[in-house]
This record gives structure tokens, C-alpha cells and sequence, in this order.
């Protein structure tokens, strides 16, 4: 048995977020570096609820102040080559304030674009997770089991 410490799996919060049947849609690659989409959220920081942790990384991304409501999607994903491990739990969103703007910037500089996509355009989309969208226009609550990380 190996001495080195496995890695801790990352635990990350990211919204279901419906408008007029349109999907809040960002695409987290600095510098348009992938045309992989998802939903916006990041990395929780300890000492804050999920639902806080929320909406923090959502208006970091997106300008817009949210309600958080329930966890409706876990899903998890891994990098075998670097031990990377993140879990995602997904919660159902509405927005209370803003608008996404095209001057909005991303502190971090992660978000590089944002858009709302309707169910028919979503189709066209590179989607990660693969059950965000039947989750979004769906009910209930679903699990999205470990998978490889894309880019």
C-alpha cells in the first residue's frame, strides 16, 4: 500500500437556472479556449452553505443575484492522468436581480462568455454534464455517474 495521500475529491456548486424556458448557459475556459459548455458554479469554499457558495460563484460569473432552491443533479467527473476528482451538486435557481451583459467580466477570468440557450439550441451545444439538459426541463432529481474529464 502506497504512503502518498490520495487526493481529496473537489466539491463544486453549480445552478439550474431557467428564464423564459431559456438554460443559463457559460463556457468556464479563459480566452474561449474549448466550445465545452456548463452550467455556471465553481469550487465551494469551507465555512459557507452550498447555497451560499452558489450564489457567490454565480454572480461572480454572471453579474446576477440569485434564490438557490433544491439540489435536483449530483454528477462527478475525474482525470485518471492526474487524480483530479470533482463532485458537482447542481440546484435549482431563479434570478431576483440583473441582467447578463455583454460587459460583464469575471473576476477570476475563468467565465469568457454566457449565454441563454433555449431546449432546441442546446442540442447544438458541446454539454457537460451529459443530463443537464433532460435535468433542466425535467423534474425529479438525478445522478450523473463518475465520468472522464473533457475539454
Amino acid at each position: 500500500m502506497s504512503t502518498l495521500a490520495q487526493p481529496t475529491p473537489r466539491l463544486a456548486v453549480r445552478a439550474i437556472l431557467l428564464h423564459d424556458d431559456r438554460l443559463l448557459l457559460v463556457n468556464a475556459w479563459p480566452g474561449v479556449q474549448s466550445d465545452l459548455w456548463c452550467a455556471p458554479g465553481g469550487g465551494v469554499q469551507p465555512g459557507q452553505s452550498l447555497p451560499d457558495n452558489l450564489a457567490r460563484e454565480v454572480h461572480e460569473e454572471t453579474g446576477l443575484t440569485i434564490a438557490v432552491g433544491d439540489p435536483c443533479l449530483v454528477n462527478e467527473f475525474h482525470d485518471p492522468s492526474s487524480g483530479f476528482h470533482q463532485v458537482e451538486v447542481f440546484f435549482r435557481c431563479r434570478v431576483t436581480d440583473g441582467t447578463l451583459t455583454e460587459s460583464w467580466q469575471d473576476p477570476e477570468g475563468v467565465v469568457s462568455r454566457r449565454r441563454w440557450v433555449s431546449q432546441s439550441e442546446i442540442e447544438a451545444l458541446r454539454v457537460k454534464p451529459g443530463a443537464l439538459a433532460r435535468t433542466a426541463w425535467g423534474d425529479g432529481f438525478a445522478y450523473d455517474a463518475l465520468e472522464t474529464i473533457v475539454r
